[in-house]
Protein backbone atom coordinates (compact mmCIF):
# COMPACT_ATOMS: atom_id res chain seq x y z
CA UNK A 1 0.00 0.00 0.00
CA UNK A 2 1.39 3.62 0.05
CA UNK A 3 1.88 5.23 2.57
CA UNK A 4 3.93 8.36 4.06
CA UNK A 5 6.68 7.36 6.71
CA UNK A 6 8.26 9.53 9.22
CA UNK A 7 11.92 7.58 10.22
CA UNK A 8 13.21 11.21 11.30
CA UNK A 9 12.30 14.89 12.07
CA UNK A 10 12.67 16.18 8.26
CA UNK A 11 11.61 18.97 6.40
CA UNK A 12 7.73 19.08 4.57
CA UNK A 13 9.91 18.61 1.34
CA UNK A 14 10.97 15.70 2.71
CA UNK A 15 7.78 13.68 2.95
CA UNK A 16 7.58 11.21 0.18
CA UNK A 17 5.03 8.09 -0.70
CA UNK A 18 6.86 4.90 0.34
CA UNK A 19 5.32 1.34 -0.10
CA UNK A 20 5.18 -0.84 2.51
CA UNK A 21 2.94 -4.17 3.55
CA UNK A 22 -0.65 -3.71 4.45
CA UNK A 23 -0.84 -4.90 7.94
CA UNK A 24 -2.17 -8.26 9.12
CA UNK A 25 -4.85 -7.86 11.57
CA UNK A 26 -4.66 -8.99 15.01
CA UNK A 27 -7.20 -10.02 18.21
CA UNK A 28 -8.28 -6.18 19.33
CA UNK A 29 -7.13 -4.07 16.22
CA UNK A 30 -8.93 -4.07 13.05
CA UNK A 31 -7.75 -2.89 9.96
CA UNK A 32 -9.28 0.01 8.23
CA UNK A 33 -9.59 1.30 4.23
CA UNK A 34 -8.74 4.96 4.88
CA UNK A 35 -11.06 7.65 2.52
CA UNK A 36 -9.46 11.07 4.26
CA UNK A 37 -7.57 12.09 6.76
CA UNK A 38 -8.36 15.58 8.87
CA UNK A 39 -4.54 16.99 9.59
CA UNK A 40 -3.67 18.27 12.73
CA UNK A 41 -0.47 21.03 14.00
CA UNK A 42 0.54 18.07 16.10
CA UNK A 43 1.33 16.22 13.11
CA UNK A 44 3.91 19.31 11.93
CA UNK A 45 5.34 19.13 15.55
CA UNK A 46 5.55 15.35 15.24
CA UNK A 47 7.56 15.93 12.02
CA UNK A 48 9.31 18.77 12.92
CA UNK A 49 10.29 18.27 16.31
CA UNK A 50 9.49 14.95 18.17
CA UNK A 51 10.39 12.21 15.75
CA UNK A 52 13.52 11.81 17.04
CA UNK A 53 12.61 11.41 20.91
CA UNK A 54 12.55 7.78 22.82
CA UNK A 55 8.62 7.99 22.93
CA UNK A 56 8.38 8.13 19.49
CA UNK A 57 7.62 4.54 17.75
CA UNK A 58 10.12 5.28 14.41
CA UNK A 59 9.69 4.55 11.52
CA UNK A 60 6.10 5.17 12.23
CA UNK A 61 2.97 6.51 9.63
CA UNK A 62 2.15 9.77 10.87
CA UNK A 63 -1.89 10.65 11.57
CA UNK A 64 -4.04 11.03 14.37
CA UNK A 65 -7.49 10.79 12.85
CA UNK A 66 -9.22 9.24 9.51
CA UNK A 67 -12.61 7.90 7.99
CA UNK A 68 -12.90 5.15 6.23
CA UNK A 69 -14.42 1.52 6.09
CA UNK A 70 -13.86 -1.59 7.47
CA UNK A 71 -11.54 -4.08 5.51
CA UNK A 72 -11.09 -6.27 8.04
CA UNK A 73 -13.09 -6.95 11.40
CA UNK A 74 -11.23 -9.35 12.95
CA UNK A 75 -12.58 -10.03 16.37
CA UNK A 76 -14.32 -6.79 16.94
CA UNK A 77 -18.11 -6.20 17.04
CA UNK A 78 -17.93 -4.49 13.76
CA UNK A 79 -18.37 -5.84 10.37
CA UNK A 80 -16.58 -5.23 6.95
CA UNK A 81 -17.92 -2.20 5.35
CA UNK A 82 -18.67 -0.63 8.32
CA UNK A 83 -18.02 3.16 7.97
CA UNK A 84 -16.29 4.20 10.76
CA UNK A 85 -14.20 7.44 12.41
CA UNK A 86 -10.90 6.44 14.12
CA UNK A 87 -8.91 9.31 16.44
CA UNK A 88 -6.42 9.14 18.93
CA UNK A 89 -5.20 6.47 21.45
CA UNK A 90 -1.34 6.98 20.47
CA UNK A 91 -2.85 6.67 16.55
CA UNK A 92 0.27 7.99 14.19
CA UNK A 93 2.84 8.10 17.05
CA UNK A 94 3.05 4.97 19.18
CA UNK A 95 1.59 3.20 16.13
CA UNK A 96 1.20 4.11 12.28
CA UNK A 97 -1.58 6.44 11.33
CA UNK A 98 -3.68 8.08 8.73
CA UNK A 99 -1.52 8.52 6.09
CA UNK A 100 -1.67 5.55 4.58
CA UNK A 101 -4.35 3.55 2.40
CA UNK A 102 -4.86 0.85 5.38
CA UNK A 103 -4.02 1.04 8.90
CA UNK A 104 -4.37 -1.45 11.56
CA UNK A 105 -5.87 0.04 14.52
CA UNK A 106 -7.08 -0.55 18.22
CA UNK A 107 -10.61 -1.61 17.84
CA UNK A 108 -11.13 1.00 21.28
CA UNK A 109 -10.17 3.66 19.23
CA UNK A 110 -12.49 3.13 16.24
CA UNK A 111 -15.94 3.91 15.84
CA UNK A 112 -18.91 2.93 13.44
CA UNK A 113 -20.62 6.49 12.51
CA UNK A 114 -24.46 6.63 10.86
CA UNK A 115 -24.18 9.79 8.68
CA UNK A 116 -25.41 11.33 5.10
CA UNK A 117 -21.68 13.08 4.99
CA UNK A 118 -19.56 12.82 1.79
CA UNK A 119 -16.44 11.38 2.99
CA UNK A 120 -14.43 14.70 2.67
CA UNK A 121 -16.87 16.21 5.40
CA UNK A 122 -16.69 13.87 7.34
CA UNK A 123 -13.30 13.56 7.54
CA UNK A 124 -13.26 16.98 8.67
CA UNK A 125 -15.11 15.83 11.75
CA UNK A 126 -13.53 13.27 14.14
CA UNK A 127 -10.65 15.14 16.42
CA UNK A 128 -11.76 18.67 15.49
CA UNK A 129 -15.93 18.08 16.53
CA UNK A 130 -14.86 15.37 18.97
CA UNK A 131 -12.64 18.14 20.71
CA UNK A 132 -15.38 20.90 20.53
CA UNK A 133 -17.72 18.77 21.76
CA UNK A 134 -16.48 17.06 24.24
CA UNK A 135 -15.13 20.55 26.09
CA UNK A 136 -18.62 22.33 25.38
CA UNK A 137 -20.33 19.23 27.04
CA UNK A 138 -18.65 17.34 28.90
CA UNK A 139 -16.59 19.99 30.57
CA UNK A 140 -18.77 23.17 30.29
CA UNK A 141 -22.01 21.11 31.02
CA UNK A 142 -23.20 23.36 28.24
CA UNK A 143 -26.72 24.24 27.81
CA UNK A 144 -29.17 26.78 25.76
CA UNK A 145 -29.38 29.37 28.82
CA UNK A 146 -26.01 29.37 28.64
CA UNK A 147 -23.48 32.46 27.41
CA UNK A 148 -20.46 31.36 26.10
CA UNK A 149 -17.35 32.87 25.27
CA UNK A 150 -14.89 30.95 22.72
CA UNK A 151 -11.64 32.75 22.65
CA UNK A 152 -9.51 31.47 19.98
CA UNK A 153 -12.53 31.08 18.05
CA UNK A 154 -10.94 31.11 14.46
CA UNK A 155 -9.48 27.96 14.94
CA UNK A 156 -10.84 24.90 13.60
CA UNK A 157 -11.61 23.88 17.16
CA UNK A 158 -13.12 27.17 17.46
CA UNK A 159 -15.13 27.29 14.69
CA UNK A 160 -16.64 23.99 15.29
CA UNK A 161 -17.54 25.25 19.08
CA UNK A 162 -19.21 28.40 17.42
CA UNK A 163 -21.51 26.11 15.21
CA UNK A 164 -22.11 23.19 18.13
CA UNK A 165 -22.89 26.08 20.37
CA UNK A 166 -25.49 27.61 18.16
CA UNK A 167 -27.19 23.90 17.74
CA UNK A 168 -28.02 23.76 21.12
CA UNK A 169 -29.33 27.69 21.61
CA UNK A 170 -26.70 28.90 23.71
CA UNK A 171 -25.57 32.92 23.16
CA UNK A 172 -21.94 33.07 21.83
CA UNK A 173 -19.37 35.48 21.87
CA UNK A 174 -16.25 35.26 19.14
CA UNK A 175 -13.04 36.36 20.56
CA UNK A 176 -11.10 36.87 17.62
CA UNK A 177 -7.49 38.66 16.88
CA UNK A 178 -8.73 40.58 14.27
CA UNK A 179 -11.91 42.32 13.10
CA UNK A 180 -11.90 40.86 9.86
CA UNK A 181 -12.90 37.84 11.15
CA UNK A 182 -15.90 39.31 12.74
CA UNK A 183 -18.46 38.46 9.20
CA UNK A 184 -17.43 34.86 9.39
CA UNK A 185 -17.43 34.07 12.84
CA UNK A 186 -21.12 35.79 12.71
CA UNK A 187 -22.05 33.43 9.21
CA UNK A 188 -21.40 30.28 11.83
CA UNK A 189 -23.92 31.36 14.49
CA UNK A 190 -21.86 33.56 16.70
CA UNK A 191 -24.25 36.29 18.67
CA UNK A 192 -21.52 38.59 19.02
CA UNK A 193 -17.69 39.07 18.44
CA UNK A 194 -14.68 40.79 20.15
CA UNK A 195 -11.18 41.82 19.42
CA UNK A 196 -9.41 39.55 21.91
CA UNK A 197 -6.15 41.59 22.67
CA UNK A 198 -5.62 39.66 26.02
CA UNK A 199 -7.20 41.33 28.73
CA UNK A 200 -10.89 40.66 27.68
CA UNK A 201 -11.87 40.85 31.36
CA UNK A 202 -10.87 44.82 31.52
CA UNK A 203 -13.34 45.38 28.27
CA UNK A 204 -17.65 45.82 29.18
CA UNK A 205 -18.20 42.35 26.78
CA UNK A 206 -21.38 42.50 24.81
CA UNK A 207 -22.94 40.07 27.09
CA UNK A 208 -21.85 38.60 30.27
CA UNK A 209 -20.38 35.13 29.68
CA UNK A 210 -20.91 32.51 32.58
CA UNK A 211 -18.72 30.00 30.98
CA UNK A 212 -15.59 30.41 28.65
CA UNK A 213 -13.87 27.48 26.29
CA UNK A 214 -10.08 28.27 26.49
CA UNK A 215 -7.95 27.86 23.26
CA UNK A 216 -5.35 30.08 23.39
CA UNK A 217 -4.41 28.50 26.72
CA UNK A 218 -2.37 29.86 29.58
CA UNK A 219 -1.40 33.26 27.73
CA UNK A 220 -4.84 34.04 28.31
CA UNK A 221 -6.36 31.80 31.03
CA UNK A 222 -6.19 34.17 34.24
CA UNK A 223 -7.98 36.46 32.10
CA UNK A 224 -10.37 34.24 30.92
CA UNK A 225 -11.73 32.97 35.07
CA UNK A 226 -11.88 36.88 35.67
CA UNK A 227 -14.14 37.60 32.57
CA UNK A 228 -17.08 35.05 33.95
CA UNK A 229 -19.93 35.68 36.12
CA UNK A 230 -20.28 33.38 38.99
CA UNK A 231 -21.05 30.88 38.90
CA UNK A 232 -18.62 30.53 36.18
CA UNK A 233 -16.95 27.73 34.24
CA UNK A 234 -13.99 27.78 31.97
CA UNK A 235 -12.60 24.96 30.04
CA UNK A 236 -8.64 25.22 28.91
CA UNK A 237 -8.81 23.15 25.73
CA UNK A 238 -6.23 24.69 23.49
CA UNK A 239 -2.76 25.67 23.17
CA UNK A 240 -2.60 28.89 20.72
CA UNK A 241 -0.90 31.21 22.83
CA UNK A 242 2.25 28.55 22.17
CA UNK A 243 2.97 29.21 26.19
CA UNK A 244 2.41 25.71 27.26
CA UNK A 245 2.26 26.00 31.24
CA UNK A 246 1.66 28.30 33.85
CA UNK A 247 4.17 29.31 35.95
CA UNK A 248 4.43 29.20 39.29
CA UNK A 249 0.71 27.68 39.38
CA UNK A 250 -1.04 28.72 42.60
CA UNK A 251 -4.89 27.57 42.36
CA UNK A 252 -6.01 28.97 45.32
CA UNK A 253 -5.26 32.17 44.51
CA UNK A 254 -5.00 31.62 40.34
CA UNK A 255 -8.56 30.56 40.31
CA UNK A 256 -11.07 33.28 41.75
CA UNK A 257 -13.90 32.42 44.21
CA UNK A 258 -17.07 31.21 42.62
CA UNK A 259 -15.13 30.20 39.43
CA UNK A 260 -14.65 26.70 38.43
CA UNK A 261 -11.62 25.51 36.08
CA UNK A 262 -11.17 22.43 34.09
CA UNK A 263 -9.50 21.14 30.73
CA UNK A 264 -10.24 18.80 27.69
CA UNK A 265 -7.95 15.61 27.03
CA UNK A 266 -9.21 14.27 23.95
CA UNK A 267 -7.64 10.75 23.80
CA UNK A 268 -9.94 8.56 25.43
CA UNK A 269 -12.89 8.99 23.10
CA UNK A 270 -16.12 6.96 23.35
CA UNK A 271 -18.75 5.77 21.12
CA UNK A 272 -21.76 6.97 23.30
CA UNK A 273 -19.84 10.55 22.71
CA UNK A 274 -18.82 9.56 18.92
CA UNK A 275 -22.91 9.04 18.48
CA UNK A 276 -23.60 11.94 20.64
CA UNK A 277 -21.71 13.79 18.15
CA UNK A 278 -23.02 12.41 14.96
CA UNK A 279 -27.07 12.76 16.62
CA UNK A 280 -25.90 16.52 16.90
CA UNK A 281 -24.34 16.90 13.53
CA UNK A 282 -27.24 15.32 11.78
CA UNK A 283 -30.49 16.89 13.55
CA UNK A 284 -29.12 20.21 13.16
CA UNK A 285 -27.92 20.34 10.41
CA UNK A 286 -24.35 21.34 10.82
CA UNK A 287 -22.27 21.66 8.06
CA UNK A 288 -18.67 20.32 8.75
CA UNK A 289 -16.00 22.79 7.85
CA UNK A 290 -12.57 22.49 5.73
CA UNK A 291 -10.49 24.67 4.28
CA UNK A 292 -8.38 22.45 1.70
CA UNK A 293 -8.07 19.27 0.06
CA UNK A 294 -4.17 17.25 -0.48
CA UNK A 295 -3.66 13.80 -2.25
CA UNK A 296 -1.55 11.79 -0.90
CA UNK A 297 1.23 12.84 -3.32
CA UNK A 298 1.11 16.16 -2.60
CA UNK A 299 1.36 15.60 1.31
CA UNK A 300 4.81 18.29 1.06
CA UNK A 301 2.41 20.91 -0.12
CA UNK A 302 -0.01 20.01 2.59
CA UNK A 303 2.31 19.84 5.84
CA UNK A 304 4.08 23.36 4.51
CA UNK A 305 0.50 24.86 4.55
CA UNK A 306 0.00 23.18 8.20
CA UNK A 307 3.08 24.34 9.60
CA UNK A 308 3.05 28.09 7.73
CA UNK A 309 -0.12 28.49 8.91
CA UNK A 310 -2.85 30.20 6.82
CA UNK A 311 -5.44 27.69 5.66
CA UNK A 312 -8.39 29.33 7.37
CA UNK A 313 -9.63 26.14 8.29
CA UNK A 314 -8.68 22.41 8.80
CA UNK A 315 -6.60 20.73 5.80
CA UNK A 316 -7.84 16.97 4.41
CA UNK A 317 -6.06 14.76 2.86
CA UNK A 318 -7.78 12.57 0.75
CA UNK A 319 -6.12 8.85 0.06
CA UNK A 320 -9.17 7.04 -1.47
CA UNK A 321 -12.55 8.63 -2.37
Amino acid sequence: MKAIVLNHCCAADDLKISEIPIPNVKSGWVLVKIFAAGLNHSEALLRMFEADSDYINTPVVPGIECVGEIADPSDSNLKKGDRVVALMGGMGRSFNGSYAEFALLPTKNVFKVTTTLDWLSLAAVPETYYTAYGSLFECLMLNKNDVLLVRGATSTVGQAAVQIAKAVGATVIAAVRRQESFDKMLALGADFCVVDHENLSAKTLPAEPNKVLELVGPKTLRDSLLCVKKPGYVCNTGILGNEFTVKDFDPIKYIPNGVFLTGFFSNYPSQTAIDGLFHLIETAKIRPLYSKVFTLDEISAAHTLLEKGGAGGKIILKICC
